[in-house]
């Protein structure tokens, strides 16, 4: 089985092909500058030379059309046919309280992310369009959505709830949500195999540690704590984000 795993951006399309039998990567690479003008696709094979080639991409349909043909390419893709695809993975930021697990994508499912998209405005709403996209390009196979925030749903509410009125939580759904989930929920899973234990009688303090950065407390192999807050501006210092600091400063 080869599944396709796609992370849509506002102007980039990141993807990997995955060969589950052999647990090995055939491929891997990102469509860039996706209608915004000037796009191109970076493309790398095990083994080989990196491929980069101009492609404009006024839409992600064009940039996840340009990532099959890429693959199927006759000297530097890895598939033979389009078929040869059985599933597709998509990377999505925010699912609320809505999700706690990867789910099949449905019409219900999409209208969920829609409604959602107020709480992840600069990653929800690519996310859905490059679900779109490519459920039309692969209509198929089945797709399915693989949350940040899902591996966080077991936090007890006292870890959640911030100190503020609970009309916020209630009406506005302010509460701490936690990302990298997906990053945590594997680091997890590994992490008791190496120590040769059952997962859900291993505790850890796991670090995911990048240009964006969080701490996770896991209890029992669950989160129970997590450093990201409703935004992933909250908890550690980041590249780009000045993570937790006095209100007072502003």
């Amino acid at each position: 089985m080869d599944i396709l795993t796609l992370n849509c951006g506002s102007s980039s399309v990141k993807y990997q092909l995955y060969r589950w039998s052999e647990k090995r990567i055939l491929a891997k690479g990102i469509v860039e500058r996706v209608t915004i003008g000037g796009s191109f696709i970076k493309h790398e094979v095990p083994g080989r030379d990196s491929v980069k080639e101009q492609f404009e991409c006024p839409t992600h349909k064009e940039a996840i059309e340009l990532i099959l043909k890429t693959l199927m390419h006759h000297e530097y893709g890895v598939i033979k046919d389009v078929k040869q695809i059985e599933a597709v993975g998509h990377r999505v930021v925010h699912g609320g309280e809505k999700f706690n697990k990867s789910v099949l994508i449905t019409e219900e499912a999409l209208k969920t992310f829609e409604e959602l998209k107020d709480l992840a405005p600069l990653h929800n709403p690519p996310n859905i369009t490059g679900i779109k996209a490519a459920m039309s390009v692969l209509p198929d196979v089945p797709h399915v959505a693989i949350m940040d925030t899902a591996w966080h749903q077991t936090m007890p509410d006292f870890a959640f709830t911030y100190a503020l009125p609970r009309e916020w939580y209630e009406k506005y759904k302010i509460r701490r949500y936690g990302f990298h989930g997906t990053s945590f929920l594997y680091v997890s899973k590994r992490a008791a195999v190496l120590l040769g234990k059952d997962p859900f009688e291993t505790n850890l303090v796991i670090a995911h540690i990048g240009n964006g950065a969080s701490i996770d407390a896991v209890k029992n192999g669950v989160s129970v704590d997590t450093s990201m807050g409703f935004t992933p501006l909250e908890g550690l210092v980041m590249g780009t984000r000045a993570g937790d600091h006095d209100a007072a400063i502003d």
